[in-house]
């Protein structure tokens, strides 16, 4: 007998979504939603990646349905540029060059489609999602099926129509999956959607929404072909609706991270799905943030921003107090970490490794007085952000000196602003070397690169606190693997 795994049930939401930990966009969005106001008022820079992440979108959901291939020089090209035929070579996808700028075409249309729903503040209605199928699977002549046998073949794909015949998968263990039998899904999918604006009533976190909606979607499968395409795009309706980014899975994240999450899903545990839809916006927040307001094509708007900023000075003030004020408060949550990781250090290894604890004494700015501004400025070109040297900054971290071989290291953490945005700070680390056996040499840099962790000053600092532990645990860890790496 066929084993079979009934992933279908009637759709509900559930206790297990509603406690979800969102901190992973929580602790970063009310700073990009702030600037997100700027940015749309002059900002072409802005619209400019927004039209990227439209194709980067368009791109990779047909790469990782297996539609087409294309080779990751010429992705990053259309994307960049845009999708031109002329840009392709031989070898550079698996499908015709025709066949591949009508998917690419319908699927850049589809994700218009969403934005302009939006634009026009159009509810979320059944009838919508099959105008976005329809638009989706425009070029798309067939679905697989199979027949009263089991045999698989080609059938005409239903476009903007739920499917009519049964479209459960095989697994590579033999289990059948089964999704909503046809017979429900118009009871199902409506039922999806008046949940849908019941959460949005009650105020429930958008992260929470996108990623639920997602997999109830999904379980569906209201479609005879191209689910994965429209739960995507539906999540990305959410997302911007609520001020985000269209919501895209890579390739090289499409197993690990987004097909595991969404099986685990499947058996109830639920949080690693919305904090792998959280880490996607997360990270096209931090490149955001780094997005300039105005770029220097006018004389007369640059002059009209300074004026508008110039008579700003008196709120900067109460902001620079306020951000400080928070950057001494996260300051004392490093410190109290990196207190816990030297007594750990040294309780076995005391007679070997001397540990030295340094710190700031006190908020500084400008450059003069900040020790380590070289480094960060390094490390934020190689980490591709924009360090604010005008907000406050303080630095912590401990110094390993191990006795026998005369070799020291130093681990940094420098507090410090990030992007454009006056109200965002990065958490660094940094980790350099020196050989004492050497007189006078410098501290040298030294791998691994590990990337800041973001935090907006806006909202409650006890709800980003644990994210600041667990990214100083997890710095600490890889710097230290690095040292015993070097010895």
């Amino acid at each position: 007998m066929d084993k079979v795994f009934r992933l279908w049930k009637p759709v509900a939401f559930t206790d297990a979504w509603r406690k979800c930990d969102t901190s992973v966009l929580d602790d970063i969005a009310p700073s990009w939603l702030s600037r997100r106001k700027e940015l749309q008022e002059d900002s072409k820079e802005y619209k400019e990646f927004l039209e990227r992440l439209k194709r980067e979108h368009a791109v990779e959901t047909g790469v990782i349905e297996q539609i087409y291939d294309l080779k990751k020089g010429i992705t990053e090209t259309l994307i960049k540029e845009g999708f031109v035929k002329s840009y392709l070579s031989h070898g550079d996808t698996n499908v015709s060059k025709d066949d591949l700028m009508n998917h690419l075409g319908d699927h850049l249309d589809a994700v218009d489609f969403v934005f302009d729903m939006i634009k026009q503040n159009r509810p979320l209605s059944v009838g919508f999602i099959k105008e976005l199928h329809q638009l989706t699977t425009r070029h798309q002549k067939s679905a697989e099926g199979r027949d009263q046998f089991g045999n698989r073949l080609k059938i005409p794909l239903l476009k903007g129509e739920f499917k009519e015949r049964e479209n459960n998968p095989t697994a590579t263990d033999g289990t059948k999956i089964l999704y909503c039998p046809p017979v429900h899904v118009d009871a199902e999918m409506d039922n999806l959607v008046k949940i849908y604006a019941d959460l949005v009533e009650a105020k429930i976190n958008p992260l929470i929404i996108a990623a639920w909606f997602h997999h109830a979607f999904v379980t569906i499968h209201p479609f005879q072909d191209g689910n994965g395409r429209v739960a995507r795009l539906l999540a990305s309706l959410i997302f911007i609706k609520f001020g985000f980014f269209p919501f895209t899975v890579l390739r090289e994240d499409a197993k690990v991270k987004y097909i595991n999450s969404l099986e685990q899903a499947d058996n109830g545990l639920v949080q690693p799905l919305v904090s792998y839809f959280g880490e996607v916006q997360r990270k096209n927040i931090e490149v955001a943030l780094n997005i300039k307001e105005v770029e220097e094509t006018s004389l007369d708007k640059v002059v009209s921003i300074l004026n508008k900023k110039l008579s700003e000075q008196s709120l900067n003030k109460e902001s620079y107090f306020k951000i400080s004020s928070f950057i001494y408060d996260v300051y004392g949550i490093c410190e109290e970490e990196i207190i816990k990781i030297s007594k750990v250090l040294t309780k076995k290894n005391h007679k070997q490794v001397k540990i030295n604890h340094f710190r700031t004494t006190s908020v500084v700015k400008g450059r003069p007085i900040f020790p380590f501004y070289e480094q960060v400025l390094s490390y934020s070109k190689l980490n591709n952000y924009h360090f604010d040297n005008t907000m406050p900054k303080m630095f912590t971290g401990i110094s390993i000196t191990l006795i026998n071989s005369k070799l020291a290291y130093r681990i940094i953490l420098p507090i410090h602003g990030y992007g454009f945005s006056k109200n965002v700070i990065g958490i660094g680390t940094l980790l350099e070397s020196q050989d004492l056996n050497i007189e006078d040499q410098n501290w040298n840099p030294i791998p691994p690169n590990i990337p800041p962790h973001i935090i907006s000053i806006e909202g409650e600092l006890e709800n980003k606190s644990k994210n600041i532990k667990k990214y100083i645990e997890e710095s600490f860890t890889l710097a230290l693997a690095q040292i015993v790496n070097e010895i």
